[in-house]
């Protein structure tokens, strides 16, 4: 690869497109769930020793989120003593893992193909596996690429992540459809108490035996291939650096960014490392307060609950084809967030989430007024489309380029960590409550709610958060000192 006195560029693009696999497979792991949720939950409905409720659905559909949660409250501490590099390696497994067993959870121990509530449990905890990966992958990913990449460059550089994590969500949507191919998914209808019947369930015989298995068992081929990449890839300049290997730091930092640019930013980063280990709460509570509600907020917009139940959504539309609008809102979400990636360095932080917030306010408050109103059916579809496309350009990679920057180096592996783990938490609350909370209260009361919450997101980020554009990861420290 080429390298000069300005750094190679190619280095650091091939270091970045590895890391971002990361998010692909933090977008297919979670969305993975949307084709499959059907055809997994006609399959345990046969069960003998046990009634598979909507409770018991909804549990199992969310379950990778539980692990979620666990592997982002394991990422500061794993990311602090094994090192960023190690702990995506772990990552890659655990989404192996998770792929391997989600497809054949009978694992050569269970009958295969007899559901029961031995197998729930094994499946869950497959799940829950790969939600470890995701969890880890989430708040690793972007901290290793913003630890890499200069700071000019760094917002456009972190945005690639989300836009491999819709990326990801994609190409899943294509995999389950085209798995599914000429078979057809169960249709299952509710008959009261938590009781569910299959309305086709001899037409749907493959989807419900196999189908499901083949689409978690796809994400085998991109975890390893994760896995086996991310081998090659150097360890951050900033954790080399935190850990006393100057030499490999400023060996990382050449090739990127040039010989003499490299020893001024180790200079910079020694300044600020060598201060010491220091506790959490060292640059004030506003700082820790900052990352944690941008991670809030993302989710209390309600995003996940357009993207996990996508397909549900369009079929209570009334549309005829909800999985081929399904994959169409994969396209719209994907082409707004490149405008984040070709922006966010022109525009700032700030501006595109403060937009971004206001467009999703307009489209979940369309979305509460047109649905279930016939007359105005493509209304309500365009209103979920700007809802989706206006996050996809502002929350969802902005997000992550300010928890990735935002904390100083001496707390960033806790500070994130903690921020990551607030986010799965509450994409835990709103995927779980969206069913009971649009059942009971209706999709205006539920829209409704996500575009007021959109509106404080705007208020929020107007007034407390701070604008990192331009600014090093060292700047930071200052920043929060000054506050």
């Amino acid at each position: 690869m080429e390298q000069n006195d300005k750094g190679s560029k190619s280095y650091l693009i091939s270091i970045v497109m590895v890391a971002v696999l990361g998010g692909l497979l933090f977008g297919y792991d979670t969305a993975v769930i949307s084709g499959a949720e059907k055809g997994l939950q006609a399959f345990f409905m046969g069960a003998d020793d046990f009634v598979y409720t909507d409770f018991w659905h909804g549990f199992t559909s969310s379950s990778a989120l539980v692990g979620c949660i666990i592997g982002s409250a394991l990422s500061g501490v794993l990311a602090s003593n094994w090192g960023r590099k190690r702990s995506l390696i772990f990552a890659g497994v655990m989404f192996f893992i998770s792929a391997w067993g989600s497809m054949f959870p009978e694992s050569m121990v269970l009958a295969k193909g007899e559901p029961n509530m031995t197998l729930l449990i094994v499946f869950n905890i497959y799940r829950v596996i790969g939600g470890v990966g995701v969890g880890l992958a989430s708040a690793v990913c972007p901290m290793y690429i913003g630890e890499i990449a200069p700071s000019n460059i760094r917002g456009m550089l972190v945005s690639w992540n989300q836009f491999a994590i819709i990326f990801g969500q994609l190409v899943v949507y294509f995999v389950n459809f085209f798995i599914l191919g000429d078979h057809i998914a169960p249709a299952i209808q509710s008959i009261g108490n938590g009781m569910n019947e299959i309305l086709n369930g001899a037409e749907a015989a493959w989807a419900i035996e196999t189908g499901w298995r083949y689409m978690f068992g796809s994400e085998m081929i991109p975890a390893g291939l994760f896995a086996l990449l991310i081998c090659f890839v150097p360890e951050t300049p900033r954790y080399l650096a935190m850990v006393g290997q100057d030499d490999k730091a400023e060996r990382v930092l050449a090739r990127i960014n040039g010989a003499a640019k490299a020893k001024e930013i180790l200079d910079e980063i020694k300044n600020t490392v060598t201060e010491k280990k220091e506790k959490l709460m060292t640059y004030g509570f506003l700082c820790i307060f900052v990352g944690v509600m941008l991670s809030v907020f993302q989710q209390a917009v309600g995003i996940n609950a357009v993207l996990y139940y996508a397909p549900r959504i369009y079929e209570a539309m009334g549309f005829d084809n909800p999985m081929m609008l399904t994959v169409f809102n994969g396209i719209v979400n994907l082409g707004f967030t490149c405008v984040a990636i070709f922006t966010v360095e022109k525009l700032g932080r700030k501006p595109l989430l403060i937009i971004g917030s206001l467009g999703m306010a307009i489209g979940a408050i369309g979305v509460a007024c047109t649905f279930g109103n016939p007359d105005v059916q493509l209304l309500c579809m365009i209103s979920i489309m700007v809802y989706s496309a206006s996050f996809m350009f502002s929350w969802g990679p902005i997000c992550w380029v300010l928890i990735a920057e935002v904390f100083p180096n001496t707390i960033r592996g806790q500070a994130v960590a903690i921020a990551v783990a607030f986010q799965w938490i509450f994409n835990w609350i709103v995927s779980t409550s969206f069913v009971p909370m649009s059942n009971s209260l209706g999709f205006w009361f539920t829209y409704g709610l996500y575009g007021v919450i959109c509106i404080l997101a705007a208020l929020f980020v107007w007034r407390l958060v701070p604008e990192t554009k331009g600014k090093t990861l060292e700047d930071m420290t200052k920043l929060w000192k000054k506050q």
